[in-house]
């Protein structure tokens, strides 16, 4: 047998290194899998956030199971048996690879999406992603039994190297892979990776198997056990940090994109406090940490109900609150770890607090809430994992009176001096009166009452009448006064985004608004295919308010392709909107399921018009814009008949790749960026980029006719197809135009 003490130290630091590359290896894979297999499965649930929601739910459930199997490994004496079970139990795994998505469960069930999420990501990853899972802590366990006892060399340092393979492979993701790699050439890249993983780790089962500990029949004598008390501030420390993520995750996606990208960022950053937190030395901790943890959840509890302001300042400030508060309770977690003879047990209450956070946000929130108000819920709760620092001072009292009376200053000074002001008030208000504040009962109470206030504030400026959430976002309907359309109209937004309006005086209320009246590129197609005079089959993919039934005649049918089935039950009920209802004089049908899924089981040259208009909080799913998508509405499309595509997006470019996609699927295609005239009321249109396609010019040649239909230039941005989307380069183009100093 080989013991360490008579080694030298190159064989001491190899055999540490053999540990750290295990771990690193094993926790990239991890990790690498997880935005890959949302990819895999997101045209298959529409693009929603929801999808990334709870496919984390899942794979913190499978890192509980492989926890679990690691704690339960060590009840058996021999290190050389437990490392032949997990050589078998990898080897075992492996023959669900390569990896793919499952069609054992059939097309999804847009009643019951989560669960059938839940079933197709246990069939296709679970086993591999549970066992390596294990790998963190049962090597943390091994390293205890070998280096540990014979060097003094703390395990807990692995920890910090696994998440540290976790960030790499989270940010190679959206930097290298996705853009760069196809994504069958992704899933047999990591099936490979995967069977050189199997390798290393029977590099270091033989390694373990030949030192003097590993030949031990008895594992080091164990440490007093911890108390309950102190195992479930394991799991709420560790549950709190789980349920921001997803939360901010959740707030930031439904204003931008559903995209993996987008949603690495808080991942990514959630494992940085991780690998700050288990260093030797633990990073950004004590009393700055604290000041500044609270000046940024300050800020963020302002700004979280004022949805519509700055993007890019909501976006900074809300990721600071999160990364600090998160490295906050990480901080206070690695304070209360016990010995390394307790680690597995340490490691099992993290992984369970963190599916209890993620189940919350992924399976409960959205049942007991009709907002996202998950994430201010943790962020407030978090405060109270801030030490004490004993009686608070006059002066500190002080701060925080003038802190809330200024905030409610700010609020009745709204109406005077404009929204903006007002929030740039508050917002310094706020940070100074809470970065002088370190006692966690004055900044809990202090976000309470800033979360309230702007709550007011922000309820103050749009009559909400109704709100909903389902699996795919938060759906709302309000109110607001137009003189120049008789009166109150009614609105529906989805996230952050309108999506239609009608008018409640019955002189507008058949008059379809926003994108769609008649003005619009979408508004031209429709009355230009009714002058024809004969019966007309049309498909939208996208319900909203329905306005464009309102331009059906009898004889028509219009067929709404929707993968909300709350949204169908908004829609067509006449105290709501009345489009469908009241306004349509054509047979209006309806479709749930996603528009890719649903709009292939169509007959071949079914459609005069086909709208894709398929929004999810200015969110639109990619994968209904890509070469493969575009043909099959082609080919759908009767030989005179037209697509349209609904471009109209705040933070993408989505105009550049579908012209291009347009030219590669063979189509001809007319570009029109509508502005609206600025004396028309509000809402009565609004801005629109549309690209209408056709199977022949000749399809075409009445908008081509049209000045205000533009040629298209199909070589600015590569096509966008099934197995590569850039939405990274589609962000940046965006930004690009809006910013003129980017390169």
């Amino acid at each position: 047998m080989i013991s360490l003490e008579g080694a030298g130290r190159p064989v001491r630091a190899a055999s540490s290194a053999l540990f750290a590359l295990t771990v690193f290896t094993s926790a990239g894979l991890v990790f690498l899998v997880q935005p890959m297999v949302a990819k895999l499965v997101l045209p298959l649930l529409g693009g929603s956030p929801s999808v990334w929601n709870t496919s984390i739910a899942f794979f913190q459930s499978a890192l509980l199971a492989g926890y679990l199997y690691a704690h339960l490994l060590q009840r058996i004496a021999s290190v050389r048996i437990q490392a032949g079970v997990h050589l078998t139990a990898l080897l075992a795994a492996a023959l669900v690879l390569p990896l793919h998505i499952t069609g054992a469960l059939g097309d999804p069930d847009p009643a019951r999406p989560a669960l059938w999420l839940l079933g197709v990501l246990a069939l296709s990853i679970g086993a591999p992603f549970a066992v390596l899972s294990a790998t963190a802590p049962l090597v943390q366990a091994w390293h205890a039994r070998t280096i540990h006892l014979q060097t003094g060399a703390q395990p807990y340092v692995l920890y910090a190297a696994s998440n540290l393979g976790s960030l790499l492979a989270l940010l190679a993701y959206p930097a290298l892979v996705e853009p760069l790699i196809a994504l069958r050439g992704q899933t047999f890249g990591w099936s490979a990776g995967y069977g050189a993983f199997v390798l290393l780790m029977a590099a270091l089962a033989v390694f373990v198997s030949s030192t003097s500990a590993g030949a031990a029949t008895q594992p080091p004598a164990e440490s007093a056990a911890p108390t309950w008390l102190r195992r479930l501030t394991w799991v709420a420390l560790a549950a709190l940090p789980s349920s921001l993520m997803l939360g901010v995750t959740t707030h930031l996606t439904m204003d931008v994109a559903s995209a993996p990208f987008l949603w690495v960022i808080p991942l990514a950053l959630y494992l940085t406090t991780f690998i700050m937190a288990f260093a030797d030395r633990p990073v950004f901790a004590g009393k700055t940490m604290l000041m500044f943890q609270a000046a940024a959840a300050a800020a963020s509890a302002l700004l979280i109900p004022l949805e519509n302001q700055n993007f890019v300042l909501q976006f900074f400030i809300h990721l600071a609150a999160f990364f600090l508060t998160t490295l906050m309770c990480h901080h206070a977690l690695v304070a209360r770890r016990p010995e390394p003879a307790r680690l597995t047990e340490f490691y099992l209450c993290m992984s369970l607090g963190g599916v209890l956070g993620g189940a919350f946000n992924a399976f409960v929130a959205p049942v007991i809430f009709t907002n996202v108000w998950e994430f201010p819920l943790a962020l407030v709760l978090a405060c109270l994992a801030r030490p004490g620092h004993g009686p608070i001072r006059i002066w500190q009292w002080a701060v925080f009176v003038l802190g809330v009376a200024g905030c409610v200053a700010a609020v009745v000074l709204a109406g005077r001096f404009g929204v903006d002001t007002n929030v740039r008030i508050a917002l310094g208000v706020a940070v100074v009166s809470l970065f002088l504040v370190r006692d966690r009962v004055i900044v809990f109470v202090g976000l309470m009452a800033l979360l309230s206030v702007c709550a007011n504030l922000a309820g103050d400026r749009v009559d909400v009448r109704n709100s909903w959430r389902s699996f795919f976002g938060v759906v709302r309907q309000s109110e607001m006064p137009v003189p120049g359309l008789g009166g109150q109209v009614k609105m529906l937004s989805h996230g952050t985004t309108l999506h239609g309006a009608q008018a409640t005086a019955p002189e507008f209320a058949c008059r379809p608004l926003t994108y769609y009246a008649p003005d619009t590129p979408i508004g031209q197609v429709f009355l230009a295919k009714l002058e024809e005079g004969r019966p007309l089959e049309i498909g939208a993919v996208g319900l909203g308010t329905g306005a464009v039934a309102a331009y059906t005649r009898p004889g028509d049918h219009m067929t709404f392709f929707e993968i909300d089935p709350l949204v169908v039950r908004i829609a067509t009920d006449p105290q709501h909107f009345s489009y469908t209802t009241r306004c349509a004089q054509g047979r209006i049908d309806y479709v749930l399921g996603d528009a890719r899924l649903t709009l292939s089981k169509q007959p071949a040259e079914a459609f005069d018009i086909l709208l894709i208009d398929a929004f999810s909080s200015d969110a639109v799913p990619a994968h209904l814009l890509t070469v493969e998508a575009v043909r099959g509405y082609l080919e759908r499309l009767k030989p005179d008949g037209v697509l349209i595509l609904h471009l109209s997006n705040r933070n993408l470019d989505l105009v550049s790749p579908a012209m291009a996609v347009a030219y590669e699927a063979g189509g001809e295609a007319l570009l029109q960026r509508y502005r609206p005239p600025s004396d028309r009321p509000a809402l009565r249109e609004s801005a629109e980029d549309a690209l209408i396609i056709a199977r022949s010019y000749e399809a075409l040649a009445r908008f081509a006719a049209d000045p205000r239909w533009d040629e298209t230039e199909p070589t600015l941005a590569r096509p966008w197809r099934d197995d590569y989307v850039n939405l990274v380069g589609a962000l940046y183009t965006q930004m690009k135009d809006r910013w003129t100093w980017l390169p």
